[in-house]
């Protein structure tokens, strides 16, 4: 009876082992002789990705991909893509020979790695960076890897680009459609050849090219300046040698996932994964406008994104069909005004600057990275089939190194904010420079009979030519806005402003009056007449070279310098009339009536929309006296003016981004900025106890707490103005970022963190608790923002 219930207990024990859950590991790799079938996986040792058979979207066809682990319907490599299995029973086989074989239901070989030779103890691995490893034992070297076998998708450590001596290519395929991993249309490729040497990307539409991204400046792809905005969590490299050209990228260990695709409608993207919303982030997609389809303004086009026509012709060029140009039909391209005057070697020819552009398709151009950008100019000069050239690799400040020659039709130009510099070849007529001295004698010499009947018909001319412009010049002003800055008699101004009225004068500062006139066709102007006190030999060569430098300017955001006025003793700039005043009368009251020559409120005038717009340009303060009377000097407004200025008198590219900063505080804070110490204290103070609220509630503003879509849309304000008034130049963002910054708020972020006291900033004194940051310690703070844009 014993033995009996013995044995009972023991099959009761037996029964509850085998009814416990079974814990085992997930497997990364096969060895020789193993199989994979359907409904098996291999799972990278970290979890992030998985292989297995997939079946697309509504397709029932069968496919053998791997995925993200996280988002198990984002397959970013497909082995059989162009053979599917038509049911369930495939099997992925790892023979004997350490080949990955993929079989049908009979037998049939679907696909197989490339794999030829044999190796002793061969394993098929999935690494944790996605790629699928064939290795011999532990050996770390690869025998076939996935990575060079890439389809829609660039991951970190995969690579673009071509093997000259092999003839291997690295691109990535579109599928056909979303539920059709079968290669597509769209092709992205690396094109470089050992003649050019600068590669960049490009996206092909059924061997046309549609979208490409500007060649490597050793930095980022030309035409892709947003690359900077996130090389901290994402590092692109190009690779060039004698045998290969490559570009691929990194992340850094703290970075979210990303990937690089091309999609089935011909949009090159870089997604990254966001945890929180468990979703893909576009952070970038090409082309994405009118500007970005390849060569959409013809040969010597230029486009312009922001324009309303964003088509127009390279300066020296005019439209080749103005009627097709009217009918928005730009495939045409750009005639050029004046030939070329070179030959054999010798020429009359000058180069245009051309600033701020994604450089013209390289595939015709050559290359030189070994020489200088005076050498380069000298050696376009030299050579009467240069038509342009441009720095080869770019710096942070300086026009660049190494040299780019086009000696054949430019196309696919934009005007691009971090663009570069292109020098134009141009005929001399082109430029506004007076006659060569070296030909006047000649003339004398040949004519000198007819010297005095040309010398009266000169003066005739001159005589004529001033009596129809006065008689012009105000309509002229109106009526062409696209001119360059015209030279106004006087006379003119003294009528239209009725001799400096009283009741004219709309304001008053140190250095000039402004004076609100009215044209004849009823259009609506401010004159800015400039102090006799100013009129300082030094301040007329400020004055001429402000204006010099205006003439070049056309920009949306910068109030338009329409004409100016050098005669006797007066010097008057004439300005587009901006009806609602300057900025800050709305931010502080109407207390200040002196404008100032530096970038603050009192110089950022807002139109009769409301749409602000930087006046000012340097003038007034150019010409300020300083209290010494040791001469020039620059007016410094205390609390705007960068350290580096204010200190050591150096002026840097980044003094604007210091006193844009400081507008942002002062625009949310509603509080002037008179000692730089006080209104970082009072922003700083709150934003070190991580409690924002307290410094809007100090304000007045109605913000209630439960809004905290409102609330992080106004750190982030204050955390792109604390970035601004950084101490070093070199530390504070150029503005291309910080219109990023304040432009692109990610919707994924987790905006609870209101709630639960936590902050997505970070900064060494929140951190250490002490006290909020002085002028001298903004450089302490290091918002942990990810951003992320362009491949």
């Amino acid at each position: 009876m014993r033995p009996t219930r013995q044995l009972l207990s023991l099959l009761f024990l037996l029964q509850c082992i085998f009814l416990l859950p079974i814990q085992t590991s997930a497997v990364d790799k096969l060895e020789k002789g193993q199989n994979l079938t359907d409904g098996e996986t291999l799972v990278s040792a970290g979890g992030t990705f998985t292989l297995g058979f997939f079946s697309p979207g509504v397709s029932t066809k069968k496919y053998l991909g791997i995925w993200f682990s996280e988002s198990n319907d984002t397959v970013y490599w497909v082995a059989n893509r162009d053979d599917p299995l038509g049911d369930g029973s495939g099997m992925l086989v790892f023979n004997n020979e350490g080949s990955l074989v993929l079989l049908g239901a009979s037998g049939r070989s679907v696909w197989s790695s490339d794999f030829v030779g044999s190796a002793t103890a061969p394993v098929a691995q999935l690494v944790e960076s996605g790629n699928l490893v064939v290795r011999n034992g532990t050996s770390d070297a690869s025998l076939w890897q996935s990575f060079d076998h890439p389809c829609d998708t660039l991951l970190p450590g995969m690579k673009l680009g071509k093997n000259f001596w092999s003839g291997d290519k690295w691109v990535l395929t579109s599928w056909r459609s979303a539920d059709d991993p079968t290669s597509g249309d769209y092709i992205r490729t690396l094109e470089a050849t050992r003649s050019s040497g600068l590669p960049e990307l490009v996206l092909w539409h059924n061997g046309v090219k549609t979208f490409r991204t500007g060649p490597w400046n050793g930095r980022w792809f030309n035409g892709a300046p947003e690359a900077s905005t996130f090389s901290d969590k994402y590092q692109l490299h190009v690779d060039t040698s004698a045998t290969e050209t490559t570009y691929g990228y990194t992340a850094s260990p703290d970075a979210p996932l990303t990937r690089v695709v091309v999609n089935h409608t011909g949009v090159a993207q870089r997604l990254v994964w966001d945890a929180s919303s468990r979703a893909w982030i576009s952070f970038f997609k090409g082309p994405k406008g009118d500007c970005d389809a390849y060569a959409h303004c013809g040969a010597f086009g230029l486009c312009n994104g922001t324009a309303v026509s964003v088509c127009g012709c390279v300066p020296g060029f005019v439209p080749a069909t103005s009627s097709a140009w009217q009918l928005k039909q730009y495939a045409g391209g750009c005639r050029r005004n004046e030939v070329l005057d070179c030959r054999g070697g010798t020429s009359t020819d000058r180069f245009k600057l051309v600033p701020g552009v994604k450089l013209p398709d390289t595939h015709n151009a050559s290359v030189d990275t070994g020489i200088t950008l005076e050498e380069c100019k000298a050696r376009c000069y030299a050579n009467c089939s240069c038509l342009a050239y441009a720095a080869a690799y770019t710096q942070e400040s300086g026009d660049g190194t190494g040299c780019i020659i086009w000696a054949d039709t430019i196309v696919d130009i934009r005007l691009l904010d971090r663009g570069q510099n292109l020098y134009l070849r141009l005929s001399k007529s082109e430029f506004d420079d007076p006659i060569d001295g070296k030909r006047f004698p000649i003339l004398l010499v040949v004519a000198p009979i007819a010297s005095l009947a040309s010398a009266l018909t000169v003066l005739l001319v001159i005589f004529l030519i001033r009596w129809r412009m006065r008689r012009r010049i105000i309509g002229a002003i109106s009526q062409n806005p696209s001119m360059a800055v015209l030279s106004v008699n006087l006379a003119t101004i003294k009528h239209v402003t009725k001799s400096f009225s009283e009741d004219n004068r709309i304001g008053e500062g140190r250095f000039a009056n402004v004076y609100q006139a009215q044209l004849a066709e009823g259009r609506t102007i401010a004159v800015k007449r400039l102090k006799q006190s100013a009129l300082t030999r030094k301040g007329n060569r400020y004055f001429a070279r402000e204006v010099e430098a205006r003439a070049g300017l056309r920009h949306e955001s910068l109030v338009r310098l329409l004409a100016y006025c050098n005669q006797g003793k007066e010097r008057i700039l004439v300005y587009e009339y901006m009806e609602h005043n300057s900025l800050d009368v709305y931010i502080f009251g109407s207390g200040e009536s002196v404008i100032h020559g530096d970038l603050k409120p009192g110089n950022i005038l807002l139109d009769n929309e409301w749409i602000p717009k930087i006046a000012n340009f340097g003038t007034a303060k150019l010409l300020a006296v300083d209290q010494m009377g040791h001469g020039q000097t620059i007016l410094v407004s205390t609390g705007y003016a960068s350290p580096e200025y204010e200190q050591a008198g150096d002026m840097t590219l980044k003094c604007d981004i210091y006193s844009f900063g400081i507008i942002i505080l002062e625009t949310l804070c509603g509080r002037r900025n008179n000692e730089i110490k006080s209104l970082l204290e009072h922003v700083s103070k709150p934003w070190q106890r991580n409690n924002v609220m307290e410094l809007f509630n100090e304000m007045g503003l109605p913000l209630p707490e439960s809004d905290s879509e409102v609330l992080f849309k106004l750190e982030r304000c204050i955390e792109t103005a604390l970035r601004c008034i950084r101490d070093s130049p070199d530390n504070r963002p150029p503005m291309s970022d910080i219109v990023y910054m304040l432009t692109n708020i990610p919707s994924y972020v987790n905006l609870t963190r209101h709630q639960t006291g936590d902050s997505m900033f970070t900064s060494k004194s929140r951190e250490s608790g002490e006290a909020g940051p002085s002028s001298s310690d903004v450089n302490c703070l290091r918002p942990s923002i990810n951003q992320a844009d362009v491949d």
